[in-house]
């Protein structure tokens, strides 16, 4: 694993695309700052949200997680790790820097989840290919004995180099189908006070807090608004949003960036339901009073 913040993430983008070739598991946190370039230095911003999809080249699927407290900082990097052995792939970990500095009491339990990856089940090994329906391979540890031959080039099965198109046809397709097919199981949500919710927020991380105190403060004054929160960002929870989209009559997207979640809400919503985004810069969070005034607007 590694850490890092956005300058530093762009520039392990081409092993990025590496890892995800060699199915090599890896967890990258990522405690997003203000930008482009060093922008703010270390004020927070939530501007690498495509970056994490799609900054790499070449065609690929990816899990990212996002956490909101300093508890889901602990809870969230457990499962990052999990994931990427279950699934033999980098995980990016999308914190921002107002999570990355908060000081907030966590509960570490004494006992935490591990998964270990799949290994080997006999004397040889298949290191790139798999008949399971997990379309994830079995992949040994070093030290076990096996003779593995790596590469990012196109390859086999067996690993061995091969530039014909059907060979990297099939590669690329089962990598990307192991983490879409998955998808159910990697979505992560958290709902609040949606069963009769007239207007909603859809939002992450740091913006989430001040999403979920307007939505208490909303309730109070009699205005049927909720929250889904994403903590599982790619693959993205389009039925999660779908189906808010076909219960709700608006949805306010919620983000500190120049508005990039907002595009998939409004790609995947449809319908009449209304969608508005709010967005912040210059290492800011949206103020709880900001997207309060929003969402009384749109429940008009």
């Amino acid at each position: 694993m590694t850490a890092t913040s956005g300058p530093g993430f762009s520039l392990m983008q081409e092993n990025l695309s590496y890892a995800h070739m060699t199915e090599t598991p890896l967890v990258v946190v990522d405690v997003q700052r203000s930008g482009p370039s060093t922008g703010q230095s270390t004020d927070a911003s939530q501007q690498d949200f495509y970056q994490a999809r799609y900054g790499a080249h070449g065609d690929y699927e990816i899990i990212a997680i996002s956490p909101w407290s300093a508890q889901e900082m602990f809870d969230l990097t457990v499962r990052a790790f999990n994931l990427a052995e279950q699934y033999r792939t980098p995980v990016y970990f999308l914190a921002d820097g107002m999570i990355g500095h908060i000081r907030e009491e966590i509960v570490i339990p004494e006992k935490v989840e591990i998964v270990d990856r799949e290994g080997p089940s006999g004397p040889s090994v298949t290191p790139f290919g798999t008949d399971d329906p997990s379309l994830v391979p079995e992949m040994p540890k070093f030290g076990q004995g096996y003779r593995l031959q790596v590469t990012g080039s196109s390859h086999r099965p067996n690993g061995v180099r091969d530039y014909t198109p059907k060979v990297h046809s099939d590669k690329v397709k089962r990598i990307m189908k192991k983490i879409a097919q998955a998808e159910p199981v990697l979505r992560d949500v958290a709902k609040v006070d949606l069963d009769d919710a007239k207007v909603a927020i859809v939002s992450f991380g740091a913006s989430a807090r001040p999403s979920y105190g307007a939505v208490r403060k909303l309730r109070e004054e009699g205005v049927k608004a909720g929250l889904l929160r994403l903590k599982t960002l790619w693959p993205l929870p389009e039925e999660e949003f779908a189906d808010l989209a076909g219960k709700v009559d608006a949805i306010l997207v919620v983000e500190m960036n120049a508005g990039k979640l907002v595009r998939e809400v409004q790609r995947v919503a449809c319908g009449g339901t209304k969608i508005a985004s709010l967005t912040r810069l210059g290492g800011v969070t949206p103020t709880q009073g900001d997207i309060a005034q929003e969402l009384r607007r749109l429940a008009q």
